[in-house]
């Protein structure tokens, strides 16, 4: 791998994990506003509060929608990052070959 080629790519790795990190917290905070819309929930169930039921049942089913968003978002850039390693280190191995080192410690 050439040396611009290897900064970028490792440029590259550093945005994923920034994002990542950024999908996490948002991720955790969309479990937080779910658990919360389920708590609400159950307390209009108690209450016997109909109308609200039906509003709270409709925010908790958008809530678990946007949640599976997220979540759906960070495995994406998981499997980002892993195909970007991946690359770095097969195109490292393949550098090291050409100089000739076998790749063993």
């Amino acid at each position: 791998m050439h040396t611009a080629e290897f900064i970028v790519s490792s440029a590259r790795l550093t945005e994923l994990h920034e994002c990542s990190a950024l999908l996490r917290h948002t991720r955790q905070r969309a479990e937080e506003i779910v658990d919360e819309a389920r708590t609400l929930l159950s307390e209009a169930e108690q209450a016997g509060d109909g109308e609200r039921v039906l509003e709270l049942t409709v925010q908790l089913d958008q809530a678990r929608r946007s949640y599976c968003q997220v979540l759906n978002a960070y495995m994406v850039i998981s499997r980002r990052i892993t195909t970007e390693r991946q690359a770095i280190l097969q195109a490292q191995m393949e550098a090291d070959r050409h100089a000739g080192l076998t790749g063993v410690a």
